[in-house]
């Protein structure tokens, strides 16, 4: 192969019954999965922001990405998505910029509106405003981070630390309407699709033109499969494959009709699971023949505690791609 794919380790932290025990311990091995990851030349942990959950579904992903870099050298961490309307503009600006200093440069933010009204009413803010929210808090993290004074409704402030990255963190835009893809244009930021859209690409450079601004598109590759290694599948979705299906119908149950996202699932029970690929357990020899397919232009996202996997599970998973895997990628995928 000319060129390995991004290898990406997922982590959102579900537990479809969670307790204080099981969650601090699920907290704490992801940390020490990503350590591992790190460790082993991955290239990113993604994690993202959901609230209002029964299932723990993580809430506070820039906590989490402190704790990862703070126990990594060079991985980076993609926030995918960050419900930024939900955020006080100053002190998001604050805290990104805080985590860019302490990781030199790896945090990406890919910044959303969420699906679920109930997210807004947690917090207090009107999902019926989310555009206008959203607008407001990208204009103020965008000058907040260059540290001169700006007027802030209605006040002048001053944010600081500046970041460590110029001339500010890496921000995206994710959606998948034209909304976002014109607001991501208006304001010269990168374009981050929920899905493989080429028509929604063409459109934001369209509009990215019209606007004279510069930017560009992370397009997901056309098919987006959450991985799990093992030796035995059959065995792993016998025993655990009610893990998988809990994270699928949880998302699945947030998206409107006219949502689109890579990682979206319709199947109702695990059989459909297993047949229809979003969410995949493949073998050692499997994996690496995904790779060798998606080359450089793809992605082998690593879900190892996928819907509350046990902790165990989920570490033979990681190892068996380190070990057996990783090194056959980084040799040319010779055997």
């Amino acid at each position: 192969m000319s060129a390995l794919p991004v290898t990406v380790l997922r982590c959102n932290l579900v537990d479809p019954t969670p307790t204080p025990a099981t969650l601090s311990a699920r907290y704490r091995a992801a940390v020490e999965m990503a350590a591992f990851a790190d460790d082993r030349g991955f290239t990113m942990v993604q994690t993202e922001e959901h609230h209002a959950t029964a299932n723990g579904w993580i809430p506070s992903p820039l906590t989490f990405a402190g704790a990862v870099f703070g126990a990594t050298r060079r991985i980076g961490v993609t926030v995918s998505a960050l419900i930024t309307p939900l955020h006080d503009p100053l002190r998001l600006a604050e805290d990104i910029a805080s985590l860019d200093l302490l990781s030199g440069g790896r945090l990406t933010t890919v910044a959303g509106l969420g699906y679920r009204p109930e997210e807004y009413a947690a917090h207090g803010k009107d999902w019926r405003h989310r555009g206008a929210l959203q607008d407001e808090v990208l204009t103020a993290l965008l000058s907040a981070w260059t540290g001169e004074p700006f007027s802030y409704r209605g006040r002048t402030v001053q944010v600081t630390p500046r970041p460590y990255t110029r001339p500010h963190p890496l921000l995206l835009i994710g959606g998948s309407s034209r909304a976002a893809a014109r607001r991501a244009a208006r304001l010269g930021l990168p374009f981050f699709p929920s899905a493989r859209l080429p028509e929604l690409e063409a459109y934001y450079h369209e509009r990215r033109a019209a606007f004279g601004t510069e930017g560009w598109v992370w397009q997901p590759p056309e098919r987006t499969s959450l991985l799990h290694v093992s030796e035995d599948p059959d065995r792993t979705w016998a025993e655990y494959g009610g893990h998988l299906l809990h994270e699928a119908l949880t998302y699945a149950s947030w998206q409107s009709a006219g949502m689109r996202s890579a990682v979206r699932s319709s199947a109702r029970d695990v059989t459909a699971l297993r047949q229809e690929g979003v969410y995949r357990v493949v073998t050692p020899e499997e994996c690496l023949r995904l790779a060798r397919q998606t080359g450089g232009e793809g992605s082998l996202i690593l879900h190892p505690l996928c819907g509350g996997m046990p902790v165990d599970e989920g570490w033979r998973s990681l190892h068996l791609f380190a070990e057996r895997v990783l090194p056959r990628l980084k040799a040319g995928g010779q055997d």
